[in-house]
């Protein structure tokens, strides 16, 4: 046990062992900031309760705060909280608080966690506050937060802080960004009467306040029905109050802003703090903890307001990627650049519109913003792939920090036309308007490109691997973005079709059902087609891990096990968030695929995948008879112009998965010759396994390949990092370099539906099922899937899908290209449908109307 009796006097040490509130105090007041004077006591006394208790079990907590609760105070600790006490003078209020080394983290911060008790009057009464802050390490929402970060109960220590109380006028929340739009620097003040209880328990409706740059932007005044008030004797009570007005002046707001200016100004980052004032108007300080809930800003690479546009949100990626999956996408970029004559000097830096926060991948979309030619381009290209965007960009051009900088077009122009030269725009699309065979052809010779580059002799040494891997990444927008000119071709030839025709573009949606060439369809159909020619029998009978364990053993039914392997060797590349090379393939963890088929021989088969795909080339080639049919209405030769059209429409549209599946293919033979590489770290003692390698990046691994060393410190830092991270809730779709999240300033629709981008028109009513993770999924015949976003792991589940609602994506991302495929009506870009939707609810998917509507229950 240890004690203390003033902040200021609370050595390093000390301050380590004591974590949470009094860490932050401690250092606050060594810092010369109005903290109230107290003292912290910390102890080993009850450690052992822990100890004890480390497995977890439903009555954990329940029994470990029943055994603080009984055990007896020991003497040295009851003796040094009465001396501490009495040396303050007679009867003294004061707080007791908890402070536990599990709260107030940098990447975890929970206010609440362990109990506070506010004036608290006599030796006696302290003590036992003592007592029953120490069973608060065990409430049943402290236990349930450590489990869900992670965090070991027994290597959590708590210390209790003892703060004389302050005899608060007015009291509250102070954040020195805000919460809620997350732009920095903006204070944002909550306030009541009294103490400050009654605005952190949420029991008032305060008074607002935002401050900007010595500015007091809001004034916003709460009813204040409740007070909770110091009694004399000790305690507190409840005051039922009406308070007028507002409970703070204009320079109290402005001196409250200072104060959270230089707590944060102490810590370096952005902070949620307590505060309050006294009768006789001084500004006491009481917490400070840092705001975890903010997304980490990148860095930006050129002065003034920036604009970032997520990679992760866009690719339906919501999870981190590894330090080698961000390296792999820096030299990609370079390659890409270049294409516009901006190639970095080193590829390993990446080009200067790529940025990594978060562990995630940004583009910075400034120069767009602030151009016309952009503000003209923007929006249609966002319109395809992710609608919910357009709206926040349309919104950014009003503000005035982002007015076009340059309004020449010479610039763009210039730009454009040296990327058009390299990718041979105009003989691309010239080719496909008059030869499609020989444009589909020229894919396929692509893909026998690729396969040659990707080949590594298995005598290479793993510097040559290092060497090979940059310079196929080098090459690989180049070599994929070639397919784009074939297949905007298609794409435009079906708005033209739409124009000639005079029908509206949903309308016309079932010409792009069931498209020939699109690789991730025919992974799927091939995989249900693999279903029905193997043995059911084990796949009914064992679980995922022991279906795995007899497929590595080679023990599955002979059928079975070469079908399987077959797939896999030409499918194994891909995988759930399949752009981290750094993320294991189906190839080396096929436990996936077992599980998809294991449920597609599981449940009772109705009409098959392959004959509701002939179904969509039926329907695809009336609608485009009824399209012509009716440009024929307006002219005979339109009719004759929209059938040319549709046809390029449907031999093309299909491409559009291609680039992502060689772009994927790449990433998995990198992959493959890295963990040669991560072998070789691994035997010389750099690292303790090959897959670590992935937790550096290419500079790195060369480096380590020179020199040797020992990074093994290093992966772990990272590897907490990156688990960190998975674990994050929210990442924004859009970011500016002030932290502002454009999306949380737009106002949400006034009749509370819920509406997203029409994808794939039908109406469809259903049982929901929300699914975050597709790994060990699934989903009964005509349920409706309700996700995040998708990539092609997750397709396998739109083969029994009724219908599709997606939080993210345009009526051109990927999953809308696929239900539309499986004509299986969808929505997408409907903004918290994981959250709003609820499995086993019954639904209705308009995905002609881009509505989803949940009956009232009577």
């Amino acid at each position: 046990m240890k004690t203390a009796l003033d902040f200021s006097e609370i050595d390093a040490g000390m301050l380590a062992e004591a974590g949470g509130k009094a860490a932050n105090l401690g250092e606050l007041a060594r810092a010369g900031l109005p903290v109230p004077p107290g003292w912290v006591l910390t102890t080993e006394a009850y450690r052992q309760v822990a100890r004890g208790l480390r497995t977890s079990g439903d009555d954990l907590a329940e029994r470990a705060r029943r055994h603080l609760l009984e055990a007896p105070v020991p003497d040295e600790v009851h003796e040094a909280i009465v001396k501490s006490y009495e040396a303050l003078g007679d009867d003294v209020p004061v707080a007791v608080r908890s402070s536990a080394t599990a709260e107030d983290l940098p990447f975890a911060s929970f206010a609440g966690q362990q109990d506070t008790f506010l004036n608290v009057v006599g030796a006696e009464a302290v003590v036992q506050a003592v007592r029953r802050c120490w069973a608060s390490l065990w409430t049943d929402r402290a236990v349930a937060y450590r489990e869900s970060n992670g965090i070991d109960h027994a290597a959590v220590r708590l210390a209790v802080v003892v703060q004389v109380m302050v005899d608060a006028r007015v009291a509250g929340v102070l954040f020195t960004a805000n919460p809620v739009t997350g732009r920095r620097h903006e204070s944002v003040i909550d306030a009541s009467p009294g103490l400050g209880e009654a605005v952190v328990s949420g029991a008032v409706n305060p008074d607002r306040f935002r401050v900007h740059e010595g500015r007091i932007l809001e004034r916003h005044a709460g009813d204040k029905r409740l007070a909770i008030r110091a009694l004399p004797g000790g305690g507190t009570e409840r005051v039922e109050t009406a308070e007028p007005g507002l409970c703070l002046t204009d320079d109290e707001v402005l001196e409250l802003a200072a104060l959270g200016a230089r707590v944060e100004a102490h810590y370096g980052a952005p902070q949620d703090t307590e505060w309050a004032i006294d009768h006789d108007g001084r500004l006491w300080l009481t917490q400070a903890r840092p705001i975890t809930t903010l997304y980490p800003l990148p860095e930006p690479a050129r002065p003034g307001l920036r604009v970032y546009f997520s990679v992760n949100v866009v690719q339906g990626v919501m999870g981190p990627l590894t330090p080698m999956g961000q390296s792999a996408f820096r030299v990609i970029s370079a390659g890409g650049a270049g294409l516009a004559g901006h190639r970095p000097a080193d590829p390993l830096d990446g080009a200067g519109f790529l940025a990594v926060s978060g562990e995630r991948l940004w583009l910075d979309i400034t120069t767009a913003v602030r151009s016309r030619p952009g503000r003209a381009i923007l929006p249609r290209v966002l319109t395809l792939g992710e609608a919910r965007a357009v709206g926040l960009v349309e919104q950014l051009f009003e503000d005035p920090r982002l007015s076009p900088a340059d309004t020449s077009l010479r610039p763009f122009l210039r730009g454009f036309a040296r990327f058009a030269r390299n990718l041979r725009l105009p003989g691309r699309v010239l080719t496909a308007l008059t030869s499609p065979r020989k444009a589909v052809a020229g894919t396929v010779r692509l893909g026998q490109v690729l396969d040659h580059r990707l080949r590594v002799p298995a005598s290479a040494t793993p510097e040559q691997r290092l060497d090979h891997a940059e310079r196929v990444l080098a090459g690989t927008f180049p070599l994929i973005i070639s397919i784009m000119p074939t297949v905007i071709t298609g794409y435009g030839l079906f708005a033209l079709s739409a124009r000639l025709s005079g029908v509206p573009v949903p309308e016309m949606s079932d010409v792009l059902r069931s498209l020939p060439h699109n690789p991730t369809t025919e992974m799927d159909l091939e995989l249900w087609e693999l279903a029905t020619r193997i043995e059911p029998e084990p796949f009914r009978e064992l679980s995922v891990p022991e279906l795995v364990a007899r497929y590595r053993a080679g023990s599955l039914p002979p059928v079975a096990q070469r079908e399987i392997t077959a797939f896999l060797h030409k499918y194994g590349h891909r995988g759930i968030a399949e752009i981290d090379l750094g993320v294991p393939r189906w190839s080396e963890e096929p436990g996936h695929i077992l599980g998809v088929l294991a449920n597609y021989l599981r449940m009772d088969k109705g009409a098959s995948p392959s004959e509701q795909f002939a179904g969509g080339v039926r329907q695809a080639r009336a609608t485009i008879a009824h399209v012509a049919a009716r440009a024929g209405s307006r002219g005979r030769w339109r009719a004759a112009v929209v059938r040319f059209a549709l046809g390029r429409t449907r031999r093309y549209a299909g491409l559009r998965e291609l680039p992502k599946f060689y772009l994927v293919k790449t990433l998995a033979a990198v992959r493959s010759s890295l963990l040669v590489v991560g072998e070789h770290l691994a035997g010389q003692g750099v690292l303790d396994a090959p897959q670590d390698v992935f937790f550096l990046d290419l500079r790195e691994t060369r480096a380590a390949l020179a020199e040797g060393g020992d990074l093994r410190e290093l992966v772990a830092g990272r590897r907490d990092t990156y688990e960190r991270e998975r674990r994050r809730r929210h990442v924004p779709r859009m970011l500016l370099s002030d932290g502002t999240e454009p999306e949380a300033l737009s106002q949400p629709g006034g009749d509370g539906g819920i509406t997203g981008t029409p994808a794939s028109p039908g109406t469809v009513t259903g049982v929901a099922r929300v699914v975050l993770d597709p790994i060990g999924a699934h989903l009964e015949p005509g349920e409706i899937l309700v996700c995040p976003s998708t990539d092609p792991g997750w397709t396998p589940l739109f083969l029994t899908a009724g219908g599709l609602v997606m939080e993210m994506g345009g009526s051109m991302s990927h999953g809308a290209v696929v239900a539309r495929e499986y004509g299986i009506p969808a929505v997408v870009g409907v903004p918290d449908a994981t959250h709003r939707i609820v499995s086993g609810q019954q639904i209705t998917v308009n995905g002609a109307a881009g509505t989803v509507t949940i009956p009232e229950i009577p």
